[in-house]
């Protein structure tokens, strides 16, 4: 399977990752997702919270979805522990 294929199919399910990175400055982030190794950019306001901000370092489930610039992670909610 191409990898644009991959990443398409990955808009159907719920994912497990890690918060890789985030800068509240710029308010966006990148999340590692376990399974598949691939990092997902997301925005602030895809935090499922609303709170607009997390620490990297935090475990997370989200879905993929289309966004402005192409698929990214979005309803990034913490899981817990």
């Amino acid at each position: 399977m191409s990898e644009a294929a991959e990443r398409l199919s990955a808009a159907f399910s719920t994912h497990r990752g890690t918060v890789s990175s985030f800068d509240a400055h710029i308010g966006a982030g990148e999340v590692a997702d376990r399974a598949t190794a691939q990092t997902w950019f997301f925005h602030c306001t895809r935090i499922a919270d609303g709170s607009r901000s997390i620490a990297e370092g935090t475990d997370v489930e989200f879905e993929v979805a289309p966004g402005p610039n192409g698929l990214e992670a979005v309803g990034v909610r913490p899981v817990p522990n």
